[in-house]
């Protein structure tokens, strides 16, 4: 029987590894506008986040927003938003991804508490679905088509 990725492969997914972290969270190097950054996979999160202070790392222009963020730990946070940036997964690209901006500072002091690195940002639903993510968690794999 052939295997998943092979399976997958076949049908113009991309094949991309991923560590787990000391918080059991998924973490994988990504690129936004060709500048890398560490990020987590979060299948219940609606939106790819990243940190206020990563702006000037990634080269995002931020604008205003109405939309308050909640999360893990918090809630009513105050949002900017940066349009069409080049987003990148190892060999899986897309362009014109409207990333979330937040403050991600109680996410990166838990992650610290714990002795986990810190991370730039969340990638979420909006990325996997457009991705037509499949995860194998065994085999610390992440599909992306």
């Amino acid at each position: 029987m052939a295997s998943l990725k092979k399976i997958l492969k076949e049908k113009g997914y991309e094949s991309i590894k991923f560590e787990y972290t000391k918080t059991n969270h998924l973490e994988i190097v990504a690129k936004i506008n060709k500048i890398e950054g560490n990020f987590i996979i979060d299948t219940g999160a609606s939106s790819t986040c990243v940190g206020i202070d990563s702006i000037d790392h990634f080269n995002l222009s931020a604008e205003e927003s109405d939309v308050k963020a909640a999360g893990a730990g918090a809630n009513n946070m105050l949002t900017q938003i940066a349009l069409k940036n080049k987003f990148e997964i190892k060999g899986w690209k897309k362009k014109k991804v409207d990333l979330v901006l937040f403050d991600l500072r109680h996410v990166n002091e838990a992650l610290i508490q714990h002795d986990a690195e810190k991370i730039h940002g969340i990638i979420g639903a909006d990325i996997l679905k457009k991705g037509k993510a499949i995860i194998d968690y065994s085999k610390k794999t992440i599909f992306l088509k």
